[in-house]
């Protein structure tokens, strides 16, 4: 029995289905930012979540309402393109798929994957111990613990590790009495459900080199902290600090504590026992001993939105995590809606004859054959159209292991 004519839109289904199925990080995050950007541009404004606070008595308090807004572009074009034979497409779909479309959706999914785990620098929360690996339940339960900190809740929650943290904690797995759990370890490599935590590993998970701040700092001046109204677009303020090194580095994504600043159930306001991490928003090098740094969150002491308990004194210490110019993994633990996955449907050449675009659960492949009239080849590519965000960091933490 002859094979079927291979047609486009075959390959634009096929090169989805196998786009969908090798993504990681890119199936645990949130999606439906999609169809806002039909006809609309590459960048769409979103609102925050208005917050309130609950006021004693009967008579009235009104709370002005300030909502803050952050933008999402569609800036990340991906292909991978290939030669090919009139021969080629006489192929069995699946002989075709295994050669040819599996291989370039792998990739596509590949660079999607890495650029969503690349958000990490935009995550201030990080617990255990830096240099540690996961290798125990005690250690990964951490990561759960500081989002129910930050009440975080609890359903859709995900998380994705390097390949020696899952492999460490898989081995920490296989000594559990429950069965089933013990026999998906052991047998399958499977971690699954971790304390209703969809948990999975990835081989990008990025590696973060610290910047060569060793010890700490001060801050640099008394009542750096900031209203809502005047960070609700970026979450993000500078922060005034000296006594460095001189010509101290930092690196965005590189994380700290201030002396008595604590976190706040956002919630309930009260005090969560645990210093307030910062991360660093942006590479840059002290001028002499001083350096200001861009943060994030911002320091808001009261209000719906506050972030923390107290506003740093002046000279309090600044404590970096982790050590200069090291490096360390960046396994992430986070709720569905901490970060955002949008991809577009590319337009269609007027002029291109095999041509097809798949779209399906958020995620959209186009495929296009052209003669190239310089080699006497034919081509096939397919490309994908996306962008990444980090939305809502907080509901996130990095996690290590524990010494």
């Amino acid at each position: 029995m002859a094979n079927t004519i291979i047609t486009p839109s075959i390959i634009a289904k096929v090169g989805l289905a196998h786009l969908e199925n090798n993504l990681v990080m890119g199936k645990k995050v949130y999606r439906d930012y999609t169809k806002e950007f039909v006809k609309v541009g590459d960048t769409i404004s979103v609102r925050r979540p208005v917050r309130f606070v609950a006021n004693d008595g009967a008579v009235a308090i009104n709370q002005d309402v300030t909502e803050g807004k952050f933008s999402l572009q569609i800036a990340s074009r991906k292909h991978v393109a290939w030669s090919f034979t009139t021969q080629d497409l006489t192929l069995s779909i699946e002989e075709y798929s295994e050669r040819y479309i599996k291989p370039a959706a792998i990739a596509l999914a590949n660079k999607i994957d890495y650029d969503l785990c690349g958000l990490y620098n935009k995550v201030w929360n990080w617990v255990g111990t830096p240099v540690s690996p996961v290798n125990s339940f005690s250690d990964f339960a951490k990561a759960p613990q500081r989002l129910d900190e930050g009440a975080v809740p609890q359903d859709m929650r995900c998380a994705v590790m390097s390949p020696a943290d899952t492999w460490g904690f898989l081995g920490s797995q296989t000594a559990l009495y429950m069965q089933d759990v013990a026999k998906d370890a052991y047998r399958n490599g499977d971690i699954g459900m971790v304390a209703g935590i969809s948990t999975a590993m990835d081989q990008n998970i990025r590696m973060h080199t610290n910047g060569l701040a060793a010890g700490g700092g001060l801050v640099n001046g008394a009542s750096q902290n900031v209203t809502y109204a005047t960070s609700k677009d970026t979450n993000t303020q500078s922060l005034i600090t000296d006594d460095w090194t001189a010509s101290t580095t930092f690196k965005a994504g590189d994380v700290f504590t201030i002396a008595d600043v604590y976190a706040v159930n956002p919630l309930s306001k009260e005090s969560t026992g645990v210093l307030q991490q910062f991360v660093i928003q942006a590479d840059i090098t002290a001028t002499g001993t001083n350096c200001t740094l861009s943060i994030a969150p911002a320091i808001i002491t009261s209000g719906p939105y506050q972030t923390v308990d107290s506003v740093p004194a002046d000279n309090a210490a600044l404590v970096m995590i982790g050590t200069g110019a090291t490096q360390y993994a960046q396994n992430l633990v986070f709720h569905k809606n901490a970060f955002a996955l949008v991809m577009a449907d590319l337009e269609m050449p007027d002029s291109a004859v095999f041509k097809a675009r798949e779209s399906q659960n958020g995620y959209s492949i186009r495929v296009l054959k052209y003669f190239d009239g310089d080699n006497d080849e034919d081509k096939i590519r397919l490309d994908v159209l996306y962008g990444v965000k980090a939305i809502y960091p907080d509901l996130a933490t990095r996690l290590s292991g524990t010494t």
